[in-house]
């Protein structure tokens, strides 16, 4: 019995993917450890005639393999011919050629997330923020270069403005990443939206990335208090103030009238001692679960059967068909 893919199934190599067939001793595949992508060598190959496969139906898509090549589930390793109604590991194949980016944390970090958190934009595969002041669009510019490596720099733009009922100059900093996009959505649990963000614990990281968070996002979303020693944070986000609340020790009550919250955060928070360090990843899971929706028995047809592939790999034994995690079994 065979126990990989059918001869045209695509298999992702890190130069691109190619079918199964065309794989060979020294190429390089793309493999999952955990939810982040890492590269394995094929050290063999091999190819064995059978007269059974499946096909198996994911959220994604369909690819044809032996009912014995075994796919990762939460309960473990599952052999294809059972798979059916189950989540099973895998990536987005088009992005496994992206720049990874090598995210340093620290104060520039923390900034950078606080002023996206407060006025930025994640989009799909950017990342932008747009403000009145100059000094603001350039401190931001600043923070994301040294913390990701890469290059930000200001456009002058015009903005509207609903209250003047006119266009205002303003100043854009724009980088397109999807990498860095997914690491914000994550940071945010998954959605970035203003309203919707969650409060980023990555910034808990230590102490030096929690000021620069707070700089970045009272710089955004909030102005210094007059005659007192401190700052106010303004935001729609109850949830999200809320969280910032426990952190600094502070006392928050949500508006009753209005949109808009208030957090007072006092310059001698950190006397509290209520911070406390948080271990979070700082780069985005680049992995997900997605179920099988069917898996159909396919019998060869006359008298020509089924050539699957098998490969011996390392360091790790396994490998992504068109984006799902499979291996062969031990």
């Amino acid at each position: 019995m065979g126990y990989g893919p059918t001869s045209k199934m695509l298999v992702n190599l890190v130069d691109g993917c190619v079918q199964a067939k065309n794989v060979a001793p020294g190429s390089t595949l793309w493999t999952l450890d955990g939810d982040r992508t890492v590269q394995t060598t094929v050290v063999e190959v091999s190819a064995v005639k059978a007269r059974a496969a499946v096909d198996v139906v994911t959220d994604h898509m369909t690819f044809s393999a032996s009912p014995d090549l075994l796919l990762a589930t939460p309960d473990g390793w599952t052999r294809a011919a059972d798979v059916l109604g189950k989540s099973v590991a895998w990536t987005h194949a088009r992005k496994l050629c992206r720049e990874r980016l090598t995210i340093r944390s620290g104060y520039e970090f923390g900034y950078f997330v606080g002023a996206t958190c407060a006025d930025g934009t994640v989009g799909k595969n950017y990342v932008s923020l747009v403000v009145n002041e100059e000094e603001f669009a350039t401190r931001y510019a600043t923070a994301l270069t040294a913390c990701t490596g890469l290059p930000a720099r200001l456009e002058a733009v015009t903005r509207p403005s609903g209250y003047l009922k006119r266009d205002l100059p303003g100043f854009r900093v724009r980088v397109v990443s999807s990498y860095l996009s997914d690491a914000l959505r994550s940071y945010a649990g998954g959605d970035a939206h203003h309203m919707r963000q969650a409060f980023p614990r990555v910034v808990l990281r230590d102490i030096d990335t929690f000021d620069g968070f707070l700089d970045g996002y009272i710089e955004g979303d909030g102005c210094r208090a007059k005659g007192r020693g401190g700052r106010h944070v303004v935001s729609a986000n109850v949830p999200f103030l809320a969280d910032l609340a426990q952190i600094i020790g502070a006392r928050f009550t949500p508006s009753k009238r209005g949109l808009r919250s208030q957090l007072y955060v006092t310059d001698g928070w950190v006397y509290r001692g209520t911070f406390a360090p948080e271990d979070h990843p700082i780069h985005p899971p680049e992995s997900s679960w997605i179920k099988v929706q069917e898996v159909r028995p396919r019998p060869a047809l006359g008298t020509k059967p089924f050539t699957f592939y098998s490969y011996r790999l390392a360091p790790y034994p396994t490998f992504l068909l068109n984006g799902h995690l499979v291996r062969e079994p031990w």
